[in-house]
């Protein structure tokens, strides 16, 4: 019997939570390099999106909608706040993990 889990991923979901990890430690580079230490609330933030989204990526896993959501909204919100510097990508992330939350609303609406 096949486990619940196995029943496929979205790549969309799966490349904001590869992005969102990208950026943390591009983040966490940029800080030691610039002999500066990293904000708590940025790093936490980057980790719980990368975390959401990569946990939305499971077809199977419950609320994953909701869970792609919250990583959309956190990321684009870090994208902006960050526009000058790293925020682009992350914006993009933002951008996939709520593409991704759409996409997971309509594959589980009822049929018409």
């Amino acid at each position: 019997m096949a486990s619940r889990w196995q029943s496929g991923a979205d790549l969309l979901a799966g490349a904001a939570a590869l992005i969102a990890v990208l950026m943390l430690g591009l983040y966490l580079e940029v800080m030691r390099q610039q002999s500066d230490q990293p904000l708590a609330w940025v790093v936490t933030a980057l980790a719980l999106a990368a975390v959401l989204a990569g946990y939305g990526a499971f077809y199977a896993a419950p609320r994953r909608g909701w869970a792609l959501a919250a990583s959309g909204v956190l990321l684009a919100a870090l994208g902006l706040l960050a526009i000058l510097s790293i925020g682009l990508p992350i914006l993009v992330a933002g951008g996939l993990a709520l593409v991704a939350a759409v996409r997971s609303r309509r594959r589980h609406s009822p049929a018409r």
